[in-house]
């Protein structure tokens, strides 16, 4: 969002000063959780509306409570929607995730439905949500969308082996290796196959100059991810929550002993 970026630096800005960012994915309804996030001073929420739900509305509540916060919001669209990428940048998403991405030509495409022309082709509005309803002059709108974060979801062999060729594209900024999508294309083999495609991809991103996004499960899985050069730590906050659930209603565990019925 145009003025929301004028007070602090963006994501992109961070990342290309270096910085490591810690997020969280998350799926609609969550506006409660997007707080949480912001309160106890991550980077970024990404909001799945690849695997959720995509309702605008909700998901501009969502981004309201983000930007109460000080928190950006990364949207995962769904493979090929440049439509619902524009109305969740008009919104006010700090940048989109694109999944399946498995070409320089699909890259293309991706940045072209996030940015404006020339890069893009993406449709100008200045009186949305992100145009601060049309009191921002066309101008500094512009110049402030040139922060939009990109990033190319790699999620099978072939673009593993085109992952050079798709983070050259020109507004590719990070690159986010899906695992599961990925081990499925390769019908699940040993997990050393999967983490030799997923070093490929990234060896190319780094190369690059690209950030790399990783999904951890959890605080362990973030150091991991720190070791091997990752900048965009993303907490999958399914599977965080449902380990912390299973921890409390093990045997033995808290509360077991408290009066439990």
């Amino acid at each position: 969002m145009t003025a929301a970026r004028a007070e602090r630096r963006s994501l992109k800005q961070r990342l290309a000063a270096g910085e490591r960012l810690y997020g969280a994915l998350l799926r609609l309804p969550c506006e409660t959780l997007v707080e949480m996030a912001g309160v106890a001073g991550l980077d970024y929420v990404v909001i799945d509306c690849e695997h959720g739900p995509a309702d605008m509305a909700v998901l501009q509540h969502h981004l309201t409570a983000a930007a109460a916060q000080g928190i950006d919001v990364l949207v995962r669209v769904g493979t090929a929607e440049p439509a619902l990428a524009l109305r969740c940048l008009d919104l006010g998403a700090a940048g989109i995730i694109h999944p399946h991405i498995d070409s320089a030509q699909d890259a293309q495409r991706a940045v072209a439905a996030v940015h404006y022309p020339p890069l893009g082709t993406r449709g100008f509005a200045t009186y949305s949500r992100a145009g601060r309803f049309g009191t921002v002059p066309a101008a500094e709108h512009v110049a402030a969308s040139l922060d939009t974060l990109v990033v190319a979801m790699i999620e099978t062999a072939r673009a593993c082996a085109d992952a050079a060729e798709i983070v050259a594209t020109q507004g590719v900024d990070a690159v986010l290796v899906g695992p599961a999508d990925l081990a499925a294309d390769c019908a699940f083999p040993a997990q050393d196959v999967v983490d030799g495609l997923i070093a490929t991809a990234h060896r190319a991103t780094h190369g690059a100059g690209r950030a790399v996004m990783t999904i951890v499960p959890g605080a362990d899985g973030a150091r991991a991810a720190e070791r091997a050069g990752s900048q965009l730590v993303l907490y999958n906050m399914t599977q965080v929550l449902m380990d912390t659930f299973r921890s409390l209603a093990a045997p033995g565990g808290p509360g077991q002993d408290l009066g439990r019925p």
